[in-house]
């Protein structure tokens, strides 16, 4: 069982005005030129995780100017015998609501009846940028398996950011520091183990899975300070570090302090010393691995959202992760700019001509 979505529409979305989509449950390939609106849909449909979706964008960006206020998006999602009506939209550049069934609730929410991947152009440069990309792709990761990660990671955030305005101001009074590495503390305890948790088990699904794509051993690190284990010992980590955080005007213990490092197994090599295309086939492995452990835990994979994945892997490597997607019966939403490029899906995939137009125009073509 996977999930599915059946039908989308999105209205006043990028350069989407209105578009409506019927869905068949197999790996949708959508082709057309660049600039035409693919990445938009697959966008789109990123919307139905918690979080900002695959460009990170702020909801007053994602609409259609200059003719439209706001944007929604709505979508039936199909899981395990069920059928949900999800919707989300922004007004007025407002943040982005949420209705499940009808009934209002709260982004994470979304993370219990739905879980997305992802894998896009900009994160070709994963092993060889800054550590927040990184740290970023792991909580994407934590969220597929703990719903909870995303409500943890912002309450963890939300303390910090109070922290260091009392550290920016130079308050050095300890009882204004208390309730807030309290805080941090419990929330930033649970962020680290929701990561290792999540890191155990790509680790397990990479170890039992027959693959085309090379293994990539990760791990955790904490550069500056290791990270206590227990709540307790973060707080006092915190309090201990006070005196060295005012002097350089921010937290410089926590979560938000880790790393994560690849290795590409098979050659022991580190990812941020392999060529542009084993740090791109390690990319595909990890996301393949995140959707069989989420399959394997879950009963159900996940949506994945493949932006241009095609293009930067040979006809073999190309066929190859084709069959491994119908084998663990994931829909994938890929784009590309030719219809050939997955030629080798065949009829296992239902394609979608996406036209350069006022508008963007989608077709259904198979």
């Amino acid at each position: 069982m996977a999930l599915r979505l059946t039908e989308l529409t999105i209205s006043h979305f990028r350069s989407h005005r209105v578009a409506r989509m019927a869905l068949d449950g197999r790996p949708v390939a959508l082709y057309g030129p660049n600039g035409a609106g693919k990445t938009n849909i697959l966008e789109a449909v990123s919307l139905f995780s918690p979080g900002r979706g695959v460009r990170r964008a702020s909801a007053a960006d994602m609409t259609r100017r200059p003719e439209a206020l706001g944007w929604k998006l709505s979508g039936v999602l199909e899981t395990s015998g069920h059928a949900h009506e999800l919707e989300t939209w922004s007004e007025d550049g407002a943040a982005r609501q949420v209705r499940i069934d009808g009934k209002s609730a709260a982004q994470v929410a979304l993370g219990r009846v739905s879980r997305v991947l992802w894998l896009i152009p900009a994160m070709d440069r994963l092993w060889i940028e800054g550590a927040e990309g990184r740290r970023r792709f792991l909580d994407r990761m934590a969220l597929s398996f703990e719903p909870g990660h995303a409500e943890v990671s912002l309450q963890y955030e939300k303390a910090m950011r109070e922290r260091n305005r009392l550290l920016k101001d130079m308050v050095r009074e300890p009882s204004w520091y208390l309730a807030l590495e309290g805080q941090m503390a419990e929330a930033g305890i649970t962020i680290d183990q929701n990561r290792r948790i999540a890191l155990e088990n790509l680790a397990r699904a990479q170890k039992n899975a027959a693959t085309a794509f090379p293994t990539a051993d990760l791990e955790l690190v904490h550069n500056e300070m290791a990270l206590p284990d227990t709540v307790d010992g973060l707080r006092i980590a915190l309090e201990d570090s006070r005196s060295r955080d005012l002097a350089a005007g921010r937290t410089l213990v926590g979560p938000h302090r880790a790393d994560l490092i690849g290795t590409y197994a098979a050659k022991d090599l580190p990812a941020k010393d392999c060529s542009t295309g084993e740090q791109k086939a390690l990319l595909v492995s990890l996301i393949l691995a995140n959707a069989r452990a989420i399959a394997s835990t879950y009963g159900a994979a996940p949506l994945l959202l493949l932006d241009e994945v095609a293009a930067h892997l040979d006809a073999g490597r190309r066929a190859a992760l084709y069959d491994e997607i119908v084998a663990l019966g994931a829909q994938a939403w890929m784009t590309g700019t030719e219809k050939d490029l997955f030629a080798a899906m065949g009829d296992r995939a239902q394609y979608f001509e996406v036209s350069e137009s006022d508008g963007a125009s989608i077709v259904v073509d198979g």
